[in-house]
C-alpha cells in the first residue's frame, strides 16, 4: 500500500525536481492554449463553412448582383463587420467593380475587371490569414512538445541515477520513484503534442478545402463580371 502511494500521480509530480516540475508546468500551460486554439478554431472553421454555403445559395439563386451587393454591405454594417468569409470576398470585388465605373471602350472594361479580381484577391487572403491563424501554433506544439517531455525525462532519469551513487545496494525499488517521476514528462508531452496534430491535420484540410471553394467563386464571380460587360 505504501508503495502504491509513493508511485501516485501527485506524489511523484511533487517530489519531483525542480527542473523536470518547471518542464510539466510548462507542458501543461500549452497544452491548454492548445486545447483553447483548438476549439475556438473548430468553431471558427465550422462557422465559416455555414456562411460561406448561405451566401452560395443566395448568389446562386439568379438574383440582382447590386441587389445582393447592397443586402451584404447592409448585413457588414448591421453586424460590425461579422459576416461570412466568401460575403466579404463578394463584396470586395462588387466594390471595387462599381468604382471603377467609366467609359465603355475596352481599356477601362478591362481595367475595371482587372481591379475587381484584384480587390477579391487581397480580400481572399485576408480572410485566409484570419482562418490560418493559431495553426502554427498547433504544429510547433505537435512537434517540440514530445522532445520537451523527453528533456525532463532524461534529467530525471539522470538524477534518479545520481542518487544511486549514495546508495551501497542497487535496487529497483531505489530507482522506480526517480524513473516514474521522469516518464511523466514524456506523458504530458504526448498529451499535449497529439491533440495538436490531429487538429492540425483536420483543420488544415478544411481549411483548404474552403480555399477551394473561395478561388472557384473569384474565377466564377470575375466570368459573370466580364459577361455582364459586354
Amino acid at each position: 500500500m505504501t508503495v502504491t502511494q509513493d508511485l501516485s500521480f501527485v506524489h511523484l509530480i511533487t517530489n519531483a525536481s525542480v527542473l523536470v516540475q518547471l518542464v510539466m508546468a510548462l507542458l501543461l500551460a500549452v497544452s491548454v492554449m492548445s486545447w483553447t486554439y483548438i476549439f475556438r478554431k473548430m468553431f471558427a472553421i465550422k462557422n465559416a463553412r455555414l456562411q460561406t454555403e448561405e451566401f452560395e445559395r443566395a448568389f446562386w439563386s439568379g438574383g440582382d448582383l447590386n441587389t445582393l451587393y447592397l443586402e451584404a454591405t447592409s448585413n457588414r454594417r448591421k453586424n460590425n463587420g461579422s459576416t461570412g468569409a466568401l460575403e466579404r470576398i463578394f463584396e470586395a470585388g462588387m466594390s471595387e467593380f462599381n468604382k471603377a465605373k467609366g467609359s465603355n471602350d475596352a481599356f477601362h472594361i478591362n481595367a475595371r475587371l482587372d481591379g475587381a479580381r484584384r480587390a477579391m484577391r487581397a480580400a481572399y487572403q485576408r480572410e485566409m490569414d484570419a482562418l490560418e491563424s493559431h495553426l502554427a501554433f498547433l504544429a510547433s506544439v505537435g512537434s517540440v512538445s514530445p522532445y520537451v517531455g523527453l528533456f525532463g525525462t532524461v534529467w530525471g532519469i539522470m538524477n534518479a541515477f545520481r542518487g544511486l551513487a549514495n546508495v551501497q545496494q542497487a535496487t529497483l525499488a531505489a530507482v522506480a520513484p526517480g524513473i516514474a517521476e521522469a516518464l511523466i514528462a514524456t506523458a504530458i508531452g504526448l498529451f499535449a503534442a497529439i491533440p495538436a496534430v490531429v487538429a492540425y491535420n483536420r483543420y488544415s484540410h478544411d481549411i483548404d478545402r474552403l480555399a477551394i471553394r473561395f478561388e472557384s467563386f473569384v474565377e466564377e464571380f470575375s466570368n459573370i463580371l466580364q459577361r455582364q460587360t459586354r
